[in-house]
């Protein structure tokens, strides 16, 4: 296993690895850093990090495998993935394509690297809502188990168009509710739930319309009577 070792110190970080052929890219010291509006969601992935995959690895495989057909299998090209967690969608991924696998928490980060894969990944540790990277960098960009996440799901799907070229596809992954859907249970627990680890209150078609020059390709249910949602968007 790796040795992944975490200093944080006001707004920078310090990374030290001792692994082989480990590329590694600390991108937390971004004075915008829109991840720190929710300490308690840091601090609680740190704590669900070894049990994430008991919880959720089964239940969503076959979620993932189906959003995940829609990265082209023809072309090689550069990928970003928004939100990599503990890396389940690793072994679903093609080979083809050059990734960039990017979290804000370490703890979860350093469990992805981990996975025996033959995926060639660059490792970044920052934040979704402040991508790291210049505008139209990436071929496609694949966000699961994200946008729900984040306090600013509408910023997050921004960001990741902001670096995908024109063309290029964004394929999500995430529960949302219907426009007008009541899910009275469900706008319940989000109070606390958005806290510790989830939104479940997100209606994607209201995060969509803040965000301008996209096209929608598929939309299409995978998962709990459709509450779980695959689509795909295209980038004018």
């Amino acid at each position: 296993m790796d040795n992944l070792g975490l200093m944080m110190q006001k707004d920078s970080c310090t990374l030290y690895l001792m692994a082989q052929n480990f590329h590694y890219t600390c991108n937390m010291a971004n004075t915008d850093q829109p991840y720190r509006e929710n300490p308690l969601l840091r601090l609680s992935y740190n704590l669900i990090a070894p049990f994430y995959d008991l919880v959720l690895k089964h239940p969503l495989s076959k979620a993932r495998a189906s959003s995940l057909r829609a990265l082209p299998s023809d072309a090689p090209g550069k990928v970003l993935i928004s939100g990599i967690g503990t890396g389940l969608d690793l072994p679903l991924l093609p080979a083809m394509h050059r990734y960039t696998a990017l979290d804000f928490n370490a703890a979860m980060l350093s469990r992805a690297r981990i996975r025996d894969t033959e995926l060639q990944v660059d490792w970044v540790l920052g934040d979704s809502m402040a991508l790291p990277f210049a505008d139209a960098q990436f071929d496609h960009a694949v966000l699961h188990l994200i946008l729900a996440v984040v306090p600013q799901p509408a910023r997050c799907l921004s960001e990741a168009v902001r670096t995908v070229k024109p063309g290029g596809t964004i394929i999500i992954l995430d529960k949302f509710l219907r426009p007008k859907q009541l899910a009275l249970m469900r706008r319940a627990i989000n109070p606390l739930l958005r806290q510790i680890a989830t939104r479940t209150d997100v209606v994607f078609e209201d995060v969509l319309r803040e965000v301008p020059g996209l096209q929608p390709v598929s939309d299409v249910p995978l998962l709990a009577g459709g509450w779980f949602r695959g689509i795909v968007l295209r980038k004018d």
